[in-house]
């Protein structure tokens, strides 16, 4: 999942890219409320993590701004205005959740979670898939319990796949929704990576559930479906 943090404070923005980073997530950071909406504009991200007082373009702007264009996107406000009228105003013009500072970075984690598995449709922390689950808190994947090594970035994609069960996924779509914009568009790690997690798969179940549609992209079929 990719998410853009919008923090005037360049070390605490810093330090919540890391963290975000470190749970697996591709993220984009920026200081500057004009700069993020801009980025927003041209930019698939997942979820937005957006503080009010920012230089350039006030964060509420940027919160009506974006809604007006993208109604599905999600949004976690995260601010020093900590008042119930400044979470009311803000949760009215459209985020999703409002967290007032000081906060626990485990509080942000599991509203990050909360969120983006609710864009999907999917409540449940754990995700399953035949025999595997993939534990979107613990950030670990067991194959009938027996846990399964995987990089960040193979989480990243297997998460992906899970939250989206059937549908064709481009390589585009994953370059723009499991890397960050520093990544180089015209490499070939979305193909790396995925020969890499479908290896692990296939060792792991004796058989192969990435499938490729050529031309197309990669889906996810059941263990009983694969051939």
């Amino acid at each position: 999942m990719r998410i853009l943090v919008v923090e005037d404070e360049q070390d605490l923005c810093e330090t919540l890219a890391e963290g975000l980073e470190l749970d697996g997530y591709a993220v984009d950071k920026c200081f500057d409320g004009l700069e993020a909406y801009e980025l927003i504009c041209v930019e698939p991200y997942d979820l937005i993590v957006l503080d009010l007082n920012l230089p350039g373009m006030d964060g509420m702007e940027v919160l009506k701004k974006v809604r007006k264009q993208d109604k599905d996107i999600k949004i976690l406000i995260l601010s020093a205005r900590s008042t119930v009228s400044d979470k009311v105003t803000g949760l009215d013009e459209g985020a999703n959740d409002y967290l007032a500072k000081p906060f626990d970075f485990e509080e942000l984690e599991a509203r990050v979670r909360n969120l983006l598995r609710r864009s999907f449709t999917q409540r449940e922390s754990v995700l399953i898939w035949g025999t595997i689950a993939l534990d979107t808190s613990a950030r670990t994947v067991t194959i009938n319990n027996e846990p399964l090594s995987l990089t960040k970035k193979e989480l990243a994609v297997l998460e992906y796949f899970f939250l989206q069960p059937g549908k064709v996924i481009s390589q585009e779509e994953l370059m723009e929704h499991v890397w960050d914009m520093e990544a180089d568009s015209f490499s070939n790690a979305v193909r790396v990576h995925i020969a890499s997690l479908r290896k692990k798969l296939r060792n792991a179940l004796n058989t192969d559930i990435i499938q490729t549609k050529i031309g197309e992209g990669y889906y996810l079929i059941k263990q009983e479906d694969s051939v």
